[in-house]
């Protein structure tokens, strides 16, 4: 049985959601990564509560030439220079399975919120929600619950070229819906990070005239 199947079934009394207010969030970039593993979105609608909890994180600090916002800020990514409390983020379902289910078209419980796109679907989250504070009343809302979280893993940015073998990636190792690779140990962080570091050379040498 999956987390999301044992939660939906497990007493109400277990499923208490308390919001986060922003005091309680670190606001050093690669730290928050890291302290929302665990934590739960919320999206409550007039249909029902949606809400899952979140995974995997990846961080992208200040300066990182990974980041979207690393030639300066645009319209288009101006949640990213608001105050901490916005993160893009993969999360397992715990509450609203079947409307997310309709929403999505899908009932494979696995393929739900798996990645943005899906994601958002699930969720009924669109570019009106882009910058919402997560922390203010409202509609969308960030929590968290009793619920024990498992060992936390660290491993490279899955998609990206520049700064690929930085360890900004953080996941709830042994959770079925983390996305991507799942590396876990010092050996296979230099393996990746060895990779990055060829392909990053090739890429110089091509580049020389």
């Amino acid at each position: 049985m999956s987390p999301s199947r044992a939660a939906k079934k497990s007493s109400p009394a277990k499923f208490v959601i308390r919001r986060l207010p922003r005091s309680e969030l670190p606001s050093d970039t690669v730290m928050l990564a890291r302290f929302l593993i665990g934590k739960v979105v919320v999206h409550d609608l007039p249909a029902g509560r949606l809400s899952g909890r979140i995974v995997e994180t990846e961080a992208y600090p200040p300066g990182d030439p990974a980041g979207h916002h690393f030639r300066g800020p645009t319209p288009r990514i101006r949640s990213m220079y608001l105050a901490h409390g916005h993160a893009y983020i993969f999360f397992n379902s715990l509450q609203g399975l079947e409307l997310m289910e309709r929403y999505r078209k899908t009932t494979r419980l696995l393929d739900l919120t798996r990645g943005p796109g899906r994601l958002a679907a699930a969720f009924q989250i669109d570019r009106r929600h882009d910058g919402l504070d997560l922390c203010a009343p409202g509609s969308l809302w960030l929590g968290e619950t009793r619920h024990p979280i498992g060992p936390i893993g660290k491993t490279v940015r899955i998609g990206i070229t520049r700064a690929a073998d930085q360890l900004l990636r953080f996941y709830e190792r042994g959770n079925p819906f983390v996305s991507g690779p799942k590396r876990s140990t010092p050996s296979e962080w230099s393996i990746h990070a060895a990779a990055a570091k060829a392909a990053r050379s090739k890429r110089l040498r091509h580049a020389r005239p």
